[in-house]
């Protein structure tokens, strides 16, 4: 956080002018702090700054009050400049309770701002963080600055008015907080307010408690004795682009997305998944808009989201399903049906920690392996890898474009923290969209179901009951002539190759790979993919800041490779290659294209910070330049 300059408002408070700042709200899963941070993202955003966000949800369901492994957070970076990451270091923790401070103390910059609701530093809220003393009273935090407060009481008086019972007024602790906090950046809260009026219309009574905890919160940050240090936090407006903006998640803007292919495509679509975190919000987005073309259907298990989405292909709709690693597993034998019969298929794979269970709530890389290869027999399919949650609206209907145009099944990356992060998306012109209707079949002379495009190789697409155009499709090897059954050894050689030739022929009507940021040649190449964007994007740029030669490469189509990526690597002296994973995509750019690349890896259910990779920068330039020895 870069320190402006400072002044005295009419208060006589100390304010701060801030380029920006990362605040993380922090407290039990029931403390509201995923409600807490959205209204804080609304009323930032409202105010005119850049921003992005970082839900971080704990495993369990409904852990144990006061556990550690419980912790739910909010954080939020946001500035007046270029945010594309949730931030690395804490200035301002709010932490709820003792398990919420621990768990997350280690992340705050020295001298960073804590405020902590004492009344919930209990000998047994303690006990449960591990904590052999009270925190608060032993000196281990004079590092930071402190604001202690006893919120259990203040919101206790705060909604004594509204005769809730005791537990009913503590829930509202969190919009106490909320206010507080919102006096501390100058955020308004008439929108707040107005969330809580539509979010408990049919409970006034709740509604106006929240209301009436917000408002006391920031009046006690107006009027209270403040301890020495505290100030408010002056963040100046971003320069944006004119235009309407509203925040969105990756998980709202893939839903938007998908509506938005099936006009663009003329094409009805149907959405059949199975619940599992963290795809799931993406069929609670699209249940509500039934008023496009999208039908949703919650299956009874994965297998079953799977072949009724290729039902739907087969009877001339699209298909679309969606699920994370264990479900995308359960699928593999229907992704490997639709690629057999050639039928469009979208698969949104949100990756989350593996293998199995694993870590549900948190956010992986480690699915790559699996949506290049993880079918039987030779089966590719497209891969397409979104990099942002505003990249999502583009990556959806992108997928659809090409499952419709090739008839072929593809696979959509996405992962738990895009899915649930938050970021300022500029609306576009509908205009601006370019279409491709979809043109089904209805040409009868001479029809076999084996039929195909000569340029893009895709077999015919003719609806069932059509006159005329009666057929038979599966999963068993077809003849490339007639597309009746065949054992032939010839034609099931022919038919591996074609499937191959096919998804092969798509780099021809992909972008040819461009560098995001820096020369198209030089010292060192950072190349990425999927949710890596953000943090590679702002290490690449503090270090070309250093002066260092560095590029950052970014890659959207996984398979296949665009068709000069190879080209455009081979410029770079070396090559560095992060990802939340073992290291996927850099054995895929080895084996392509004979590269000594280098992996920076990371697999801890968080994303990458900027420092981490900034530090690998520094740790290969240091390396490239002892190699290269001293200058003639």
């Amino acid at each position: 956080m870069e320190l402006a300059e400072e002044k005295l408002d009419e208060h006589h408070l100390d304010e701060k002018e801030v380029v920006d700042v990362v605040v993380r709200f922090a407290g039990d899963s029931g403390d509201g702090m995923q409600l807490t941070g959205a209204n804080f993202t609304q009323a930032t955003a409202l105010y005119g700054n850049d921003l992005s966000t970082f839900p971080d949800f704990p495993a369990e369901i409904r852990a144990p009050v006061g556990a550690t492994f419980g912790v739910s957070a909010f954080q939020i970076y946001f500035g007046a400049e270029d945010v594309t990451t949730a931030g690395d270091a804490i200035d301002v923790l709010v932490a709820m309770n003792p398990a919420a401070l621990v768990t997350n103390l280690d992340n705050l910059v020295d001298g960073g701002l804590i405020i902590v609701d004492t009344g919930a530093f209990t000998a047994k809220n303690l006990a449960k963080a591990k904590y052999q003393g009270n925190p608060l009273e032993d000196g281990s935090l004079a590092a930071y600055r402190m604001f202690q407060i006893d919120i259990h009481s203040q919101v206790l008086k705060a909604v004594e008015a509204f005769g809730l019972s005791h537990k009913e007024a503590l829930r509202c602790k969190n919009m106490w907080t909320l206010g507080l906090v919102m006096w501390l950046f100058d955020r308004e809260r008439q929108a707040t307010i107005d969330s809580l009026k539509a979010k408990f219309g049919h409970k006034p009574q709740i509604a106006d408690a929240n209301i009436a905890a917000l408002n006391a919160g920031h009046a006690y940050g107006e009027t209270a004795e403040l301890p020495a240090g505290i100030h408010v936090y002056k963040v100046p407006k971003a320069n944006v682009l004119p235009g309407t903006y509203r925040n969105i998640t990756g998980t709202t803007a893939l839903a938007w997305g998908l509506i938005a292919a099936a006009e663009l495509a003329e094409i009805d679509l149907l959405f059949a998944s199975y619940p599992i975190t963290p795809a799931s919000n993406l069929l609670h987005e699209l249940v509500g808009r039934r008023q496009f073309r999208v039908s949703t259907f919650q299956a009874e298990d994965e297998i079953a989201a799977v072949c009724a989405a290729i039902g739907a292909s087969f009877a001339g709709s699209l298909g679309v399903t969606s699920s994370a690693g264990p479900g995308i597993a359960l699928k593999a034998e229907g992704i490997a049906l639709a690629a057999a019969s050639e039928l469009p298929l979208v698969v949104v794979n949100t990756q989350r920690g593996g293998p199995s269970t694993g870590l549900p709530t948190k956010t992986e890389q480690s699915d790559l392996n699996m949506a290049l290869f993880g079918r039987h027999a030779d089966t590719p399919i497209p891969v397409i890898a979104t990099s942002t949650s505003t990249d999502c609206f583009e990556v959806a209907i992108e997928a659809v474009r090409l499952a419709t145009k090739y008839m072929t099944p593809v696979m959509l990356l996405s992962d738990g923290y895009l899915a649930n992060a938050a970021e300022p998306w500029k609306i576009p012109d509908p205009t601006s969209l370019k279409p491709f209707p979809v043109a089904h079949l209805s040409e009868t002379e001479g029809f076999k179901p084996s039929n195909r495009d000569q340029e893009t190789l895709a077999r015919v697409w003719a609806k069932p009951g059509t006159a005329g155009l009666e057929h038979r499709i599966g999963g068993i090897e077809r003849s490339y002539d007639s597309g009746n059954i065949s054992y032939d050894p010839a034609n099931h050689q022919k038919m591996t190759d074609l499937r191959q030739a096919k998804v092969a022929g798509i780099a021809a009507d992909i972008p040819l790979q461009e560098v995001c940021e820096g020369e198209e040649s030089g010292k060192l190449a950072i190349v990425g993919w999927g949710s890596t964007f953000g943090a590679i994007h702002q290490a690449v740029k503090r270090a070309r800041a250093e002066g260092l030669d560095v590029s950052h490469v970014h890659v959207r189509y996984l398979a296949p490779l665009p068709a000069n990526l190879g080209e455009l690597l081979a410029r770079f002296e070396a090559v560095l290659v992060p990802e939340m994973n073992t290291g996927q995509l850099i054995r895929v750019l080895r084996a392509e294209y004979l590269i000594d690349a280098d992996g920076v890896n990371k697999v801890a259910g968080q994303p990458f910070k900027i420092g981490e990779i900034l530090a690998a920068i520094h740790q290969k330039y240091a390396s490239l330049t002892a190699q290269a020895g001293p200058a003639s």
